[in-house]
């Protein structure tokens, strides 16, 4: 089902008559003066249901003597209505008592409905339940906010958020026809724009909560779509090298993406959150990571992160053949460590390191945690993070 949905606001009169436009889209065609952008719509949509939303005070009786021609149709009521809107006292018994004749004057559903000013919180939530009341689920939506007060487009835009989200509608397009003074013409625009600003803030809102990539999938273009949701698990299970090799060539294609207006404003948002696949060397991706993690309070991934991080740094400093991804090499450089630095006075990057042994045995095994820092940081967040970036300031330098 297809749903238009427009406001309806007040203008002054002249002469009797509200002030008409040309309005101009940009396909080159345009609508015939009009005071009222809806009708234009209505016409090159062909909605199945058309919804006009406006307040007591709202042109109303434009929309029964104005643009359109309705002859003699319930002209009892529409002079009431007219009486009305000059004292801006229309209700709704009066607007549903003419919804039918506009009706059968376009040939499809038409719905007629007072909203309240908005001023108000309360105002502003019955003003979005009312639009949601009228649109179905699983519906498309055109929202038209070119009329009315200044502040009701925003509250449909928030709305028509609101109807994707949680009603999984379909919104086609947002139209505003913005009037030129100049040339007394109003060129058309389409601001479904700012639903793709507002889908990457949502993304980028999640992603800082549980750092998963899939986010940005469906925001991207199509030719690098589902590589981050492959990253993110491969990342989750510790197959960071796997995980890098599919956010290469997702880098290198966001660095020329500017032909997507939305995606060239947070290209470098998301660039920054995956640039760890950029770091030269094993130990500098793990090191990003962990403070990726600590950044979003991910701690449990930090601390091992942050642990198997100091093991390849180590592992760098002993040089020779290696290996990152042997388990015996990097126990055996952990255990040269240990016992060589134990030895030392000062001795304080070994007490570093047994204070994140202490405190990732605890975390990753259940264990007693053992010493006062340990303890702290186990029963508070704040305590937590003060330890970890203490911890991480001595054990992982920022060049290897």
């Amino acid at each position: 089902m297809k749903t238009l949905v427009t406001f309806l606001g007040r203008v002054p009169k002249n002469d009797g008559s509200y002030r008409k436009t040309r309005y101009l889209f940009d396909d080159g065609s345009h609508a015939e003066e009009l005071a009222f952008f809806g009708w234009a719509l209505q016409q090159r949509i062909r909605p199945d249901r058309f919804v006009v939303f406006g307040t007591s005070g709202s042109m109303w009786d434009h929309l029964f003597e104005g643009d359109l021609q309705l002859g003699d149709a319930a002209e009892a009521s529409r002079l009431e209505l007219v009486e009305a809107v000059e004292h801006k006292k229309v209700e709704q018994a009066m607007l549903n008592a003419l919804a039918p004749v506009l009706t059968d004057k376009l040939g499809c559903e038409v719905v007629l409905r007072l909203l309240p000013y908005g001023l108000a919180e309360n105002d502003q939530v019955e003003l979005l339940r009312r639009m949601a009341d009228v649109v179905p689920e699983n519906s498309t939506l055109h929202l038209d906010v070119t009329h009315a007060f200044r502040h009701l487009p925003m509250i449909g835009l928030m709305a028509a958020l609101y109807l994707r989200e949680l009603r999984q509608v379909t919104v086609e397009k947002i139209w505003y026809g913005a009037y030129d003074e100049d040339t007394g013409e109003a060129p058309v625009y389409d601001l479904n724009g700012l639903l793709k600003i507002a889908d990457w803030l949502n993304a980028l809102a999640i992603y800082e909560h549980n750092g998963d990539y899939s986010v940005f999938d469906r925001l991207l273009p199509t030719s690098i779509d589902h590589t981050l949701e492959q990253a993110s698990f491969l990342e989750s299970v510790n197959r960071i090298g796997q995980a890098r090799s599919c956010l290469k060539p997702v880098i290198k294609q966001l660095e020329n993406a500017f032909d997507d207006p939305a995606l060239s404003l947070f290209s470098n948002e998301l660039t920054q959150r995956i640039d760890w696949a950029n770091k030269n060397n094993y130990y500098l991706r793990q090191r990003d990571l962990a403070f990726e993690y600590l950044k979003r309070g991910q701690y449990l991934q930090a601390i091992l992160k942050g642990w198997e991080a100091f093991t390849t740094l180590l592992q760098r400093e002993a040089g020779g053949n290696l290996d990152p991804d042997n388990h015996k090499h990097r126990e055996q450089v952990r255990d040269a460590f240990d016992s060589e630095e134990r030895k030392k006075r000062p001795r304080k990057r070994w007490d570093t390191f047994d204070e994140l042994r202490r405190l990732r045995n605890a975390v990753a095994h259940g264990s007693q945690p053992k010493g006062e820092a340990v303890q702290r940081a186990l029963s508070s967040a704040d305590e937590m993070h003060k330890l970890l970036t203490n911890l991480f300031a001595t054990l992982l330098p920022e060049k290897s």
